[in-house]
């Protein structure tokens, strides 16, 4: 990108990727590296600011992952929040230490609006605590610009030397004007251009692939979920009839989902394989009830098949991937947990002949991803996709995975999902999950011991956290009464009314 860049330094917090988003919210480009990064490598990058990230450690310990301390003499405007403004006032001379009371969840938060970063803003202000430790000593040339009942530096700034920091999570919907609070970081001490957007992008990835690619020919592994489709619209458009798409069918798609996604392409320049091979997949399968396992062996698989077709290729030089910047900062790093496997990152076999990979939308965010597909004309039905886990049903069968119940399983959340479209359910993701829980039940005049399925629906901006929707009653009996009556081995129906946190998105 040849846009202004903030660089985001990761010390093992679990908003980074939102972090990300919401400095390209305001139209400044933003990249994640871990919080141990050089100083070369730094000035190479060449940032207009640095944001540290929040992290569960405490400074003050020899194990927590630290920065390179000259990093706050490079005259670059640095931001650093919860942990990372910990670290920022202990790397240059003030303490931290544990506080006399934490703090938690939504707190009232008095701010000075002099300050350039709360400028514009109201005095008193909502935002996210969570933390332990909390700065008592505040650096030479700093002042606190905010504090809360405990906490009295719960913003540090040195104006001079371009040094912020916030106790707070602004990054989060927690925190009303969070967002405003980086604008303010971004375009008041960072002097952004504010010169990234979408529109110019898509030219600038298709140039990309083809300087890349040349005359060679491309095959990607297309799912049919948003990334895929996207990817796969591009390379189309950017190199027409070099592209080859392998769409396996792992028999784990939802209702009538393979016949649909093979007809979206039809149109496009390109050339369509789709290989049914539920029987393969079922049987490495067998047995497994692990969701982590399923995991691997899904995406293992996936590899095996989408090797042994691409051997019937002549020809094929590269390999695309769907990869998006979300699977890349997932899948981990030097000092990021990993939240689950990718089987798109990192799982391809040395061995496999092929020169390069082609990952046109690695640097890209979801919603940056949908808002190209809809520049290149996908349908709304495809780009507004609801998320898809790569191994599919898998994941949302508990136990064994069988045929028996993946049939259960589609049948089940194909009503859901048609139920809410057509009643208007204002949802962001909805799907049935099929237990592994039995239990006794009526039909006429006998007695049966048949399936409990699960249903969730959320509402979410980010998927970091959400919401359970409060369908009405009315829609749930109607919903739980289709299902028992016109689906086979389905006894029960129960719905899930959790939030993430403590709950995840996914039951597995």
């Amino acid at each position: 990108m040849s846009s202004q860049t903030v660089l985001i330094l990761d010390f093992g917090g679990q908003y980074k990727e939102l972090i990300a988003r919401r400095i390209r919210e305001c139209n400044v480009y933003s990249i994640v590296k871990p919080g141990d990064i050089t100083i070369a490598e730094i000035k190479k990058i060449n940032p207009i600011g640095i944001v540290l990230t929040g992290g569960p450690n405490s400074v003050y310990i020899k194990e927590s992952p630290h920065c390179d301390k000259k990093i706050f003499k490079l005259g670059i405007p640095v931001l650093g929040i919860c942990y990372g403004c910990q670290l920022l006032a202990w790397s240059v001379g003030g303490t931290v230490a544990p506080a006399d009371l934490s703090e938690y969840g939504k707190t009232k938060t008095t701010v000075k609006t002099s300050s350039l970063i709360f400028k514009g803003l109201e005095k008193e202000q909502i935002t996210l605590m969570s933390h332990t430790d909390q700065i008592t000593v505040l650096p030479e040339g700093f002042t606190s610009v905010a504090k809360t009942s405990s906490c009295p530096n719960a913003s540090i700034e040195n104006k001079s030397a371009k040094l912020y920091g916030v106790q707070f999570h602004p990054e989060v919907e927690s925190t009303p004007n969070g967002t405003e609070i980086i604008r303010n970081f971004l375009y008041n001490v960072c002097k952004a251009k504010g010169d990234y957007n979408l529109k110019n992008l898509e030219q600038i990835l298709i140039d990309d692939v083809r300087k890349k690619v040349g005359k060679s020919h491309v095959l990607l592994g297309l799912s049919g979920g948003v990334d895929s489709s996207v990817c796969a619209a591009l390379l189309s458009k950017a190199i027409p009839g070099q592209l080859h798409c392998i769409f396996v069918d792992h028999g784990l798609m939802r209702k009538n989902e393979g016949d649909e996604i093979e007809d979206a392409f039809k149109n496009h320049d390109l050339h369509f394989i789709r290989v049914n091979a539920k029987d393969r997949f079922l049987s490495k399968l067998k047995g497994i009830d692990d969701p982590e396992k399923k995991r691997k062996i899904i995406g293992a698989e996936f590899v095996k098949v989408f090797e042994d077709e691409s051997n019937k290729l002549p020809d094929i030089k590269f390999l695309a991937q769907g990869t998006i910047y979300p699977d890349v900062i997932e899948s981990g790093g030097s000092k990021a947990a990993t939240i689950k496997s990718h089987h798109n990152v990192g799982g391809l076999p040395e061995d496999m002949k092929f020169e390069g990979i082609v990952e046109p939308l690695r640097s890209l965010f979801k919603d940056e991803v949908r808002a190209l597909g809809r520049q290149l004309g996908l349908s709304k039905k495809l780009v507004d996709r609801q998320p898809f886990p790569g191994p599919g049903l898998a994941v949302r069968i508990m136990g064994e995975i069988t045929a028996e119940k993946i049939e259960i399983l589609q049948n089940a959340d194909a009503i859901f999902r048609e139920v809410l479209e057509n009643k208007k359910v204002k949802a962001d993701q909805y799907f049935a999950v099929l237990t592994d829980t039995r239990s006794v039940g009526v039909v006429g005049d006998f007695r049966t011991y048949d399936y409990t399925v699960a249903l969730r629906a959320v509402k979410t901006s980010d998927f970091m956290t959400c919401e359970y929707v409060p369908i009405s009653h009315k829609i749930l009996g109607y919903i739980s009464a289709r299902i028992v009556n016109e689906v086979d081995g389905v006894g029960r129906i129960v719905y899930d009314i959790t939030g993430k946190p403590p709950a995840t998105i996914e039951w597995c």
